[in-house]
């Protein structure tokens, strides 16, 4: 337990972070369930309209270090490899 008055406010900081954080990341990764179920039904506009909204919310968790930015940037080219796949 905390027992500086410096701790205890680090303590409130962090929970007050750990909710806008944790808000951040689950619009993430239902952007992210949207571009991979448009794909999954093999519907490419759909799929290319929810990855327009997908991309730039995972850079953004990236620039925020919600997720490794190597991470953003890997799954955002695994989702384009696959709708570019569904125009085959």
């Amino acid at each position: 337990m905390a027992n500086t008055t410096s701790a205890k406010k680090a303590t409130r900081k962090i929970a007050r972070r750990t909710i806008v954080n944790k808000s951040r990341r689950t619009q993430m990764r239902g952007a992210v369930r949207t571009v991979e179920a448009a794909i999954k039904s093999g519907d490419r506009e759909a799929a290319l309209k929810a990855m327009k909204l997908a991309e730039p919310e995972l850079m953004k968790a990236a620039q925020r270090n919600l997720v490794h930015k190597n991470l953003a940037s890997r799954k955002v080219s695994r989702l384009v490899h696959q709708i570019a796949k569904l125009a085959q």
